[in-house]
């Protein structure tokens, strides 16, 4: 949740100050502190993905302590308490829309007349945990939008809700912006004022957020591991396949899984992006995109909140919510979030290591009809040459001396967890420093749009300048390091799906130049440029300092 539409314009103001785990947006690029990586919380809770139920998909605010008390029994009776569904979340509008004179929350005497920890304590008498909604500002996004009365917002009572919630016996909180105001270091010190809170109460409290509703969307623009458990990287979701949105109201699957997928290295035990609530069960989609849906929030370290309305849910719904081989794959304890293999366009691999040395693969197909999609253990990071593959749909296994392959139908994603071999050690990310700028080498804003512009910028510890090595290819967010085909000099580099294409594949010779197979040009700043911002273009090569570059 929680947007009701799109603020106009979509985007907002950027000027902000550096600050010591704050990332500052500057001009044109993503720029972090020097204070290093963001770490994720160490609050005890959340070392896998959460798991659970959300009230909003389906009800929004039409809710009441009846229905919630029944949909704790169907998560206990569908089997979905035990393959690990644990939190009961009562999204917006579950307030009184006054506090109390003492300033304290209180829930709605009529959609709630036993009161809040009456509520909580039937969810755990189930089993199960107890979560709640709440905002940073001063109104819920029902409020902000009109449609519940009140502004019951936490702004000014972070420590007295905090400790609200807590005598509650509440284990998740969901903490929404839903507000167009604020720059991103706004954002950063008010949700940490309810992190400091909650963990002031000495209650285990997942604390999960979302910095987007009608605001810039700055999900894919942090790391927000310092912050919370679990933040959302996109727009409210909905019940539609792809709904043509970037990073829009609303997004489908297909939309939220390309914004998702390259902010992978956030992710581990204790924080984790969150691609938004569950569609499973729900009309819009085909089963056949449901379950490719299930599988990639699965692959992706998502946590599974369910959204449906679970009482009412079909065998062919719980079969896929319930699947015991994509939950383990979710709920492994390395807690890495899949890796983007290939993905020309139509056909795209990802593969997600596992405590054990296993490796799941996903081949999920974007397009319209039927293909045929193949991988190799290799690429996935295994090696040997024998390979057992467990199809996590059927069950069935089989073997392979390296060939992954499906026939996958449009929407689909086949998933296989492959055992066997050794496991080859992640390739290390090192950023590319100019050696006559001192600046590193930049995807514009952060965005993995494809065609997105390489610059430099003022070195910093960002995904946006993390690079990998495979083969030639030179990888970052998710996408390679690309000469647009036909280059010449003066060029501009970009990034863009991988493709194995001699214009994606460079050489980092002895001398410090960087050359492109295809042109035979080298990675050049533009006019020997050393300020922010300058582009990087592919030049005729030679030995000047703007073309020689230095892993960092």
């Amino acid at each position: 949740m929680e947007s009701f539409g799109s603020w106009p314009g979509g985007r907002f103001p950027r000027f902000v100050t550096a600050a010591a785990v704050v990332l500052v947006l500057v001009g044109a690029a993503v720029v972090t502190s020097t204070a290093g990586p963001a770490q994720a919380l160490n609050n005890g809770v959340a070392r896998t993905p959460p798991m659970g139920w959300n009230s909003w998909n389906t009800f929004g605010c039409n809710i009441s302590e009846t229905l919630i008390r029944q949909m704790a029994d169907a998560i206990a009776s569908s089997g979905m308490r035990d393959r690990g569904y644990q939190y009961v979340v009562v999204d917006d509008c579950w307030f009184n829309p006054n506090r109390d004179s003492a300033g304290n929350l209180q829930g709605d005497p009529t959609r709630f007349p036993s009161g809040m920890k009456a509520l909580g304590d039937y969810i755990h008498g189930k089993g199960l945990k107890f979560g709640i909604y709440q905002v940073p500002v001063d109104k819920t996004c029902a409020q902000y939008f009109g449609s519940y009365p009140g502004a019951t917002g936490s702004q000014g009572h972070e420590a007295q809700d905090a400790r609200q919630f807590a005598a509650w016996g509440v284990d998740y909180l969901k903490y929404d912006w839903c507000s167009p105001n604020g720059t991103i270091n706004d954002q950063v010190a008010t949700f940490a004022k309810m992190r400091d809170a909650l963990a002031a109460t000495g209650r285990p409290i997942v604390y999960s957020i979302n910095p987007n509703s009608i605001h810039e969307k700055t999900g894919p623009l942090r790391n927000w591991s310092d912050v919370a458990n679990m933040w959302r990287t996109t727009e409210d979701i909905t019940n539609a396949w792809d709904t043509g949105q970037t990073n829009g109201y609303p997004m489908g699957i297909q939309n939220i899984v390309n914004v998702n997928v390259p902010l992978a290295p956030y992710a581990g035990p204790g924080g984790f992006n969150d691609p938004d609530m569950m569609e499973v069960g729900r009309s819009g989609l085909t089963d056949t995109e449901q379950r490719s849906h299930f599988a990639l929030w699965s692959i992706m370290a998502a946590p599974l909140i369910a959204g449906n309305d679970i009482r009412a849910a079909s065998a062919a719904t719980l079969a896929i919510l319930n699947n015991a081989d994509l939950i383990a794959i979710n709920q492994d304890s390395l807690a890495v979030q899949a890796t983007q293999v290939s993905n020309d366009g139509t056909r795209r691999v990802l593969a997600k290591r596992l405590a054990n040395g296993d490796v799941a693969v996903a081949l999920f197909n974007q397009g319209g009809s039927t293909t045929t999609i193949s991988t190799t253990a290799a690429a996935i990071g295994k090696t040997g040459s024998s390979f057992t593959l467990r199809d996590l749909w059927t069950g069935a296994t089989s073997s392979s001396t390296g060939a992954i392959s499906a026939s996958v139908p449009a929407h689909g994603t086949a998933v296989y967890r492959v055992s066997g071999g050794g496991t080859s050690t992640p390739p290390a990310s090192f950023r590319l420093r100019g050696e006559a700028s001192g600046r590193c080498l930049d995807v514009n804003l952060g965005s993995s749009a494809n065609g997105t512009q390489m610059l430099i910028w003022d070195c910093h510890t960002g995904a946006n300048q993390q690079y990998t090595q495979n083969g030639q290819a030179l990888q970052v967010l998710g996408k390679c390091l690309d000469a647009p085909n036909n280059a010449t000099a003066g060029t501009r580099v970009q990034i863009w799906d991988c493709n194995g294409g001699a214009n994606q594949r460079w050489t980092l010779n002895s001398n410090g130049t960087i050359s492109n197979a295809q042109t035979g040009l080298c990675l050049d700043v533009n006019n020997s440029g050393t300020t922010n911002g300058t582009a990087v273009i592919v030049w005729n090569c030679h030995t000047g300092a703007n073309q020689r570059w230095t892993r960092a």
